[in-house]
């Protein structure tokens, strides 16, 4: 029997109210038991004496029968001058207390609702505690993860526009003054390219001379515009076609369009239709290629001949600021024919198409140089010109780079904005809003990271605050968890009894 006397009593935590009720320790009607106590122990809340122990006993968790018995062990104290000569208290708030323990001892309704509490703090109060925390911290590292998202996006926003500004030539600092500071100085760029033309006289004669010999036809008619400008510059297009220095130049006006304002309250994006933006998503990208509308010569024509019809147009707008400079008094430059011929769309066009003619012939003589030559062709070229047959490959590799450099200079990406530019300041606008649009995305997504860290902040404090909760109620769960073993205990002669599967 003293064997047995020792060995533990072990319930699950989780059936203690059914092992309660299967021993007869407590019946199946503790619960409406339960609510008539509640209602009494509200009602003795409402005349409390101000004690401190009992401010403390009373915060943080639901009250109970041992709270209860506290309660009356700290009112022995405080009520001691209203006991009688029998030992009965005349004080209306220990006949309360001492009437809530004598309704919690029927029927050991105490055990009950105490058994019932801890099951509720293990299974649910705790691990819903917990789960919340858990919430939180990730929480806060999303925020984090999310908020260093916005950091390298709007950083690679301002380095795109950086970017798109040095490609463009200018700072960045005043985009839409800059532009048009820079294509005032495309005249100058266009008389320095005129004059380096002067150098393409040994690659004209040289192609002036195969013409002549292949083809047997005039020399004259080959590279019209090139040959011209070689000999006399950048002209006006009335020079060109007249062969007349012109008395008066009447150069075409270009339409002044005033700084697009953008109303809206300070600090408002307003995207228009310029791109699309998400609410996740850092950093859109956006394309910044202008439609240039090349046709070649062949579609455009049906010529057998290369003729590079480059048309530069703003998208969704047609440009027309060159007048018709015919039907005018002689002497008299007006409209198109006041433009100098690289000015002027056409004659440009016209002049690459004979610069691109000129490279892809150069560059077929270097193949012919290079590569192994019939007998055929040396029997052919016995009757060529000195001028053919005394080419090496280093002057035609001049003459090729000398014709690829005048391309560049006339078809690479700066010059072709700037020529938009001189057509439109609409287009300035535009060049304007799609990098500042880099500029607007960039301080979204800065104002994005502050959002994100708030949050994440607030979730830091939400954790922090449930971390005391959690801990009052893991203690009082451990000291109810002891209370209800010491009781049940009690009832088996002091046999110990232990509750298990709490994971406190």
């Amino acid at each position: 029997m003293q064997d047995l006397q020792n060995v533990p009593i072990d319930i699950q935590t989780s059936k203690l109210l059914d092992w309660l009720v299967d021993r007869r320790h407590c019946t199946l009607k503790w619960q409406s038991k339960v609510l008539q106590i509640r209602e009494k122990v509200n009602q003795a809340l409402q005349d409390m004496p101000e004690h401190e122990d009992i401010r403390n006993l009373l915060s943080g968790t639901y009250i109970n029968y041992f709270h209860c018995l506290k309660i009356v062990e700290i009112l022995k104290a405080t009520e001691a001058a209203t006991r009688n000569l029998f030992g009965r208290y005349s004080s209306q708030r220990m006949k309360d207390w001492q009437e809530v323990i004598s309704l919690y001892l029927v029927d050991n309704t105490y055990l009950a609702e105490s058994g019932s509490l801890l099951m509720r703090n293990v299974s649910y109060e705790i691990p819903a505690l917990k789960k919340q925390m858990t919430r939180c911290q990730q929480l806060v590292v999303e925020c984090e993860r999310r908020a260093e998202e916005c950091v390298q996006g709007a950083a690679e926003q301002r380095e795109q526009y950086h970017s798109s500004c040095k490609r463009y030539g200018i700072n960045g600092e005043d985009v839409r003054k800059e532009l048009q500071m820079l294509a005032r100085d495309v005249p100058a760029a266009l008389r320095k390219v005129g004059s380096d033309a002067a150098g393409l006289l040994p690659a004209i004669q040289l192609y002036q001379a195969c013409v002549s010999f292949v083809c047997d036809s005039s020399p004259e008619q080959a590279l019209p515009l090139i040959c011209y400008v070689q000999e006399h510059g950048d002209t006006t297009v009335y020079e060109w076609r007249t062969g007349e220095v012109p008395v008066t130049v009447e150069r075409p006006e270009v339409e002044e369009v005033e700084e697009i304002s953008h109303s809206g309250e300070e600090g408002d994006i307003d995207w228009g239709n310029l791109g699309q933006t998400t609410t996740e998503t850092p950093a859109p990208q956006i394309s910044e290629e202008i439609d240039w509308d090349i046709v070649s010569g062949a579609e455009a024509t049906g010529a057998d001949g290369i003729v590079w019809d480059i048309e530069e147009t703003v998208p969704g707008e047609i440009i027309t600021v060159l007048g018709d400079g015919h039907d005018v008094p002689p002497g008299v430059a007006r409209g198109s024919d006041a433009l100098t011929v690289l000015e002027n769309t056409e004659t440009r066009n016209q002049f690459v198409d004979e610069l691109m003619e000129m490279e892809l012939f150069l560059a077929q003589w270097l193949q012919g140089i290079d590569g192994d030559t019939d007998i055929i062709t040396v029997t052919q070229f016995q009757t060529a010109p000195p001028i053919l047959q005394g080419q090496t490959r280093k002057k035609v590799d001049a003459m090729l780079l000398h014709v690829r450099v005048l391309i560049g200079h006339l078809t690479d990406v700066k010059m072709r904005h700037l020529f938009l530019i001189l057509a439109s300041p609409r287009y300035v606008d535009r060049v304007t809003d799609l990098l500042q649009q880099r500029l607007k995305q960039a301080e979204l997504l800065e104002r994005k990271r502050e959002a994100w860290l708030e949050r994440g902040k607030s979730a830091q404090e939400e954790k922090e605050s449930l971390e005391p909760k959690l801990l009052l109620l893991q203690e009082r769960s451990r000291e109810l968890q002891k209370q209800i073993e010491a009781e049940i205990s009690r009832k088996y002669n002091n046999r110990p009894v232990k509750l298990i599967g709490t994971g406190l």
